[in-house]
């Protein structure tokens, strides 16, 4: 494998633990079935319906199995089947299965039944690579940990650190985070890294994004000073050459359930496109989400590839008097919160957004996603229309193809093993508006010209390459770039 000869991956990468023997949990699983798997065995899940597995089967504390009722959690989807018991059982686990498919309780309530048994200290560290994701994960396992006086700290970057040092010195019993902030935090105060000496899990959700690009720096910091006897849990949609050298390196071989082959999307989530004219794009997303109401569509995510339009959009769509929030790394932690927070709550029917959206977030109220600009990767078109069709709903997802994204289009087909429907729309119709959106775009565009947006971005963008440069990362980040990219291609 080309990234494994890179050194991207290698024996000596500190994430599973190496001469561990995992101890069983007090309450091991009570189905036999599911005790007496191997390890390395590679399952494939069956239709949901068929199983009449129940939370009691797994082997969970009862406080565990009442907390799920009251959340409406009728019984365990097919990763939870699989994963929850070999966790219980003190076993490494890789778990891939599709978006809402229920990942983050398969971790959280294995999680929470061990740390009921034996509360102390940081008992967990999950890893994420978004900050947005990382709020949603605590709230989550603060929901399913709401029995047990939960303390979980979030602990993710655009925050303040001394605040952060001073939440992690108390302990708490889940940290969620980012890993370059902890990364941080770690090498400013001598005191953080024992606060981790006795964790006890150590997740990486989103593991082929943490495992991809950028991380791999941090993560060896992160993963220092945790130990050994720690079990290691991996949960992704995706599985990736990383992922796959880990499972080989991992050394109690983790146990590995695969719900799917390859990159693939929901069966009930509707994928169209629709090719449009590069100049007018904007034209066919007015048109577009002036049906919403029509369609039944309750919240829909707009996902392009650049913060820079993602502003321009937010600003152009303000002045067409819809009601959007914009999401992107260019803004502050407090702004990013607030515009999710509008749209979760129903305030703004419409999210704007770059890739910092695409993975782990769950909406249930997100009926439609449109890829504004196609992504350049498969993997990143799987995420991003998994915002949407979740935990067997309905969805769809609409992608706009200019003259210059055919050949994306036809790669992301090929590798999710689906053609996409196409859509087409009488142009008289879409285009009666064309003067009144050409006319709003010229007003945003000044706007953003009057806001000192494009000067901003470029003095960030000169910080962010000054500080990996005196940190050693950039030549990293760069290699690494041109790996994701020959590994994709």
């Amino acid at each position: 494998m080309e990234e494994k000869e890179e050194g991207l991956i290698d024996e000596n990468f500190p994430l599973f633990s190496k001469n561990f023997t995992a101890k069983p949990s007090k309450k091991p699983s009570s189905d036999p079935e599911q005790s007496q798997l191997h390890p390395k065995t590679l399952e494939k899940s069956t239709d949901p319906k068929s199983h009449t597995y129940s939370f009691s089967d797994l082997g969970l504390s009862e406080w565990t199995i009442q907390t799920c009722k009251e959340l409406g959690m009728k019984r365990p989807t097919p990763v939870q089947q699989h994963c929850i018991p070999r966790i219980l059982a003190g076993n490494d686990v890789l778990g891939i299965a599709q978006t809402g498919s229920g990942k983050t309780a398969a971790f959280a309530l294995p999680i929470l039944h061990r740390l009921a048994e034996d509360p102390f200290g940081v008992f967990a560290l999950v890893m994420t690579p978004t900050r947005e994701l990382a709020y949603q994960l605590a709230e989550q396992f603060r929901a399913l940990g709401s029995s047990l006086h939960l303390r979980c700290a979030v602990i993710v970057g655009g925050m303040n650190m001394i605040n952060q040092a001073q939440t992690l010195m108390r302990r708490p019993h889940v940290v969620i985070a980012t890993p370059g902030r902890v990364k941080v935090l770690l090498e400013d105060n001598p005191d953080i890294p024992s606060v981790f000496s006795k964790t006890k899990f150590l997740v990486l959700d989103e593991a082929d994004r943490l495992l991809d690009v950028g991380f791999q720096e941090e993560l060896r910091a992160v993963f220092q000073c945790l130990p050994k006897d720690r079990q290691t849990l991996l949960f992704s949609a995706t599985m990736t050459d990383n992922l796959q050298t880990l499972l080989e390196l991992s050394a109690n071989k983790a146990y590995f359930y695969e719900a799917y082959e390859g990159f693939k999307t929901v069966e009930s989530l509707k994928q169209q496109y629709v090719l449009v004219p590069k100049n007018v794009k904007d034209v066919y997303l007015l048109y577009i989400l002036s049906k919403m109401d029509e369609m039944g569509t309750r919240s829909a995510i707009i996902f392009v590839s650049t913060c820079r339009d993602c502003h321009l959009l937010s600003l152009l769509l303000e002045e067409l008097d819809q009601s959007a929030a914009a999401l992107h790394s260019f803004k502050s932690q407090s702004l990013r919160l607030a515009a999710l927070h509008k749209f979760k709550s129903g305030q703004a029917p419409i999210l704007l957004a770059t890739d910092v959206a695409s993975r782990g977030l769950d909406i249930p109220t997100v009926d439609l996603v449109i890829n504004y600009d196609i992504p350049r990767y498969p993997r990143d078109y799987v995420h991003r229309v998994g915002r949407t069709a979740r935990a067997g709903r309905g969805g769809l997802a609409v992608s706009f193809v200019t003259e210059n994204d055919i050949d994306l289009v036809h790669e992301t087909e090929a590798v999710i093993g689906k053609e996409l429907e196409e859509i087409k729309y009488e142009d008289t119709e879409v285009l009666a508006d064309i003067t009144k959106v050409y006319k709003a775009k010229r007003v945003a565009t000044m706007k953003m010209m009057e806001d000192g947006f494009e000067e901003k971005a470029k003095e960030r963008k000169a910080q962010k390459l000054k500080t990996l440069a005196e940190r050693g990362l950039l030549k990293n980040r760069n290699k690494k770039r041109k790996r994701r990219r020959s590994a994709e291609e």
